[in-house]
């Protein structure tokens, strides 16, 4: 395996969100100088031959666009089950993956992709139908704090990408009244502001205008500075988010103003080579 290749993984189901996939992650193996790898799941060994060839067709059309090598991987198999060993045996630095929306959510984070999404020592990129800006880069990020212990691996996830894309850090933080939570908060922020200036990282500060719903106003404002990319940390084993569906967190990662959203897991780091620590 050639370490030195950024590599890309896309699950995709021939539909037009997994083709928008396909162009945000092409962004991404761009900037790196790296490929993408299609991966499609077939349930019988007849159906490879036919899906090779949609593959093989979309994979062309998507290099000519954007300058990009891809390759095609297809499996007889379950896709929430092989999207993990897939990443693992190429080395995959990101899985990009599409949904659509809210109601699509529901269908495509089934059991399975919890656990993938969960289980995996690669970070997922999750992208709807909005295609990538007509820009090489991801201009802005936006990035929530709070007093969790995974606050300070969302402010090194999004400094990695940051310093990769030059990207400006969008800080957004809650409105809080109890003094206690509020002194908390306050030390993190600080020791954001410390961790971005001292990495020369262009930051802004940001509050929550009244107090409740943290992440519908999360997503208002992000749709209002026109953010590329949301970052987030999974916050519990073995689930995606904390009672994800039919959660305020649903409300991120399928937002309305369809942004793709980061998701890592705890201690995953994202860097300009890949993913350091499991």
């Amino acid at each position: 395996m050639d370490k030195q290749t950024y590599k890309v993984l896309v699950p995709h189901d021939f539909s037009s969100v997994a083709n928008c996939a396909v162009n945000h992650a092409a962004k991404i193996a761009n900037s790196f100088s790296g490929e993408v790898y299609l991966l499609h799941v077939v349930s019988k060994t007849k159906e490879v031959d036919a899906a090779r060839e949609k593959l093989n067709v979309i994979a062309r059309d998507a290099e000519e666009a954007n300058g990009v090598n891809f390759h095609v991987i297809v499996r007889i198999g379950n896709i929430f089950e092989d999207i993990g060993d897939v990443a693992s045996e190429i080395g995959a630095g990101f899985i990009v993956m599409g949904t659509h929306g809210a109601k699509g959510m529901q269908k495509i984070m089934g059991s399975y992709a919890l656990k993938v999404i969960s289980h995996s020592k690669v970070p997922f990129v999750i992208v709807q139908n909005q295609d990538p800006k007509h820009t090489e880069t991801y201009d802005d990020i936006v990035v929530p704090v709070d007093y969790s212990e995974v606050t300070k691996q969302k402010l090194t996830v999004a400094a990695n990408i940051a310093k990769h894309f030059d990207s400006k850090i969008h800080l957004f933080y809650d409105l809080e009244s109890d003094e206690f939570l509020k002194k908390k908060l306050d030390r993190e922020l600080s020791f954001a502001k410390n961790y971005f200036l001292e990495r020369k990282i262009s930051y802004t500060l940001n509050q929550a205008e009244v107090k409740g719903q943290f992440k519908k106003q999360l997503v208002i404002f992000a749709a209002k500075i026109d953010a590329d990319l949301i970052a987030i940390v999974n916050t519990q084993e073995g689930a995606l988010l904390p009672d994800f569906f039919g959660s305020e967190e649903q409300v991120v990662i399928a937002n309305e103003a369809e942004i793709p959203v980061i998701i890592t897991n705890p201690t995953q780091q994202v860097m300009a080579g890949g993913v350091l620590g499991t």
